[in-house]
């Protein structure tokens, strides 16, 4: 049996807003009291209630206007709210805890990218000197590879191989934390981090060659 998803606290913030209004609680036409006072209430962060009060936003169950607080716009839409939530709450909470990911990604790979420019403004980046304890090798793809056109995504390279491309160099152009739509062509060098385990897996990959159909 699949275990539960459970909802994000915004999500479960966001229904109990919902239900407290379609119980006429909190009225139309009312104000609801400001994030800093709901964040003290729910004992969360302002930036959690900033995205219940999104969620309620979208539906129309509310209008938040800045420097005017938080509106009560329609219980009705407040109940369409629940009622989507109850019919579908997997789905959301699978889709915020994706948009979760997302951001934390967005974050990581920013990091990268500052890690990375670091990397190759040293004139010795692209060594693989053993003793470091981050070390960085690059790979050429072959012009017979049969990883050429197809993006970084679909290849699924960490998966097949354990290391992970921080940039790409085409030519004079350096492509910095490729993101997993990024194609690979012949003569690309890739830049990439891992174990010496991860460099042979990496190196036989990208060698593949294309299979060419024998034609009867």
């Amino acid at each position: 049996m699949a275990e539960k998803v459970v909802p994000a606290q915004y999500l479960q913030i966001a229904y109990d807003l919902a239900s407290r209004i379609a119980s006429g609680e909190f009225q139309e036409g009312s104000k609801i009291y400001g994030r800093s006072v709901m964040a003290s209430e729910y004992s969360v962060s302002p930036e959690t209630i900033r995205r219940a009060l999104k969620q309620l936003a979208d539906m129309r169950v509310v209008d938040v206007r800045p420097q005017s607080g938080v509106n009560v716009l329609s219980a009705d839409n407040a109940r369409r709210y629940l009622e989507q939530y109850d019919e579908h709450s997997d789905t959301f909470a699978l889709y915020a805890q994706l948009k979760d990911l997302i951001g934390e990604y967005t974050e990581l790979n920013h990091r990268l990218i500052d890690v990375s420019a670091a990397l190759l403004s040293n004139g010795s980046t692209y060594s693989a000197a053993a003793n470091r304890p981050f070390p960085n090798y690059e790979i050429r793809i072959p012009r017979d590879s049969a990883l050429i056109g197809k993006s970084i995504g679909s290849i699924r390279f960490w998966q097949a191989t354990g290391g992970t491309i921080v940039a790409i160099r085409r030519g004079q152009h350096v492509i910095l934390s490729p993101g997993p739509f990024a194609e690979l062509y012949a003569g690309d060098v890739i830049l990439m981090v891992g174990s010496e385990e991860a460099v042979s897996a990496a190196e036989e990959f990208v060698n593949r060659k294309i299979v060419k159909e024998s034609v009867i």
